[in-house]
């Protein structure tokens, strides 16, 4: 983003026998082997869509302001990218970076918690009318109100995963087993892999309702046009029923996906479906419930009693320090 660039200075560089280094490397390759005391600590990440950055671990001060407005300036760790491919999705908006929110020890959120300013919880509220807010430390934690479940260690690396889940559509089972689910903020589509997804397609095409038809759109693969253009999901939704994952680590830990939150309207006006086939792009039998699934919804990543958390809210409103959102 046309910004000016930063510049660290030398003294800003992290050696590489520092142990965020190390934290770094164990989280990316293994294999971590420093030539010179005074080296730096360089890295390289790639993402799923084959985006990738390039660069040097540098610490910088941030001042930080605090719900109760005081403001702290800690000293943090992150990535100086010099080198970014950008990854092959679809639309491309200008970025400025990758936020590492992630339960690693290198992590921005678990910096915070090892400088004291906040517990190791994250939140996102993603408004359906755009914008939202993030949150660190549990604050605005609804504990009593969200529906938790235990993170599950998910068997694919460091994500934030509540676990395996059954797929039900308008209230009945779709009868595909359990579904290895990972909640990711940094995907703007929720992706099932083929089993569950060629059941939904079935599922969907089979309710179809007679004012809509299928029609091809660039924007997506699967879509239905109405008797006239629609303007948003609302002109849209009571055609639709909604999904529902079974959370097996919960007791009772249902997520409801209503059609606003699977459904997409594009600029020519068709209605198409918000859940991609991710056995096409590689990722096998991993299931993604991406930002689209995660509007108007607080979603709270718990470090500290490692739980996943969510909650229907208003992600519109930036809530007041000390009050409840909800």
């Amino acid at each position: 983003v046309p910004h000016p660039l930063y510049r660290p200075t030398k003294n800003k560089l992290v050696p590489c026998v520092d142990q965020l280094c190390t934290s770094l490397h164990g989280g990316l390759s293994k294999n971590h082997k420093c030539d010179s005391p005074k080296q730096q600590c360089d890295y390289e990440v790639k993402y799923a869509d084959q985006g990738s950055s390039l660069g040097v671990l540098v610490n910088d001060s941030f001042a930080v302001r605090l719900a109760n407005a005081s403001v702290v300036r800690p000293s943090l760790a992150f990535g100086c990218g010099y080198d970014q491919e950008v990854g092959s999705s679809t639309e491309v908006a200008p970025t400025d970076g990758v936020l590492g929110l992630g339960s690693g020890s290198i992590s921005l959120l678990s910096q915070f918690k090892q400088h004291g300013i906040t517990k190791n919880v994250v939140g996102h509220c993603l408004s359906m009318r755009g914008g939202g807010f993030l949150f660190f430390g549990d604050n605005l934690v609804p504990y009593s109100r969200a529906t938790w479940v235990p993170m599950a260690r998910s068997a694919f690396r460091n994500y934030y995963s509540p676990g395996s889940a059954s797929l039900y559509f308008g209230g009945r089972s779709l009868g595909v087993r359990p579904m290895e689910v990972v909640l990711d903020s940094g995907s703007s589509f929720t992706y099932f892999s083929a089993q569950p997804y060629q059941a939904l397609v079935t599922a969907l095409k089979g309710d179809l309702s007679k004012t809509l038809k299928e029609v091809s759109d660039p924007s997506l693969p699967l879509c239905w046009k109405g008797k006239k253009p629609f303007k948003s999901v609302l002109d849209v939704k009571k055609e639709f029923k909604s999904l529902v994952l079974n959370f097996a680590n919960g007791k009772k830990a249902l997520m409801e996906i209503p059609p606003e939150n699977y459904l997409i309207v594009t600029k020519y006006g068709n209605a198409c479906l918000g859940i991609l086939n991710g056995s096409e792009i590689g990722l096998k039998d991993l299931n993604i419930v991406g930002d689209i699934t995660m509007q108007d919804q607080m979603v709270i990543y718990d470090n500290e009693r490692g739980q996943i958390g969510w909650i229907r809210a208003p992600c519109d409103r930036i809530p007041k320090f000390g009050s409840s959102l909800l």
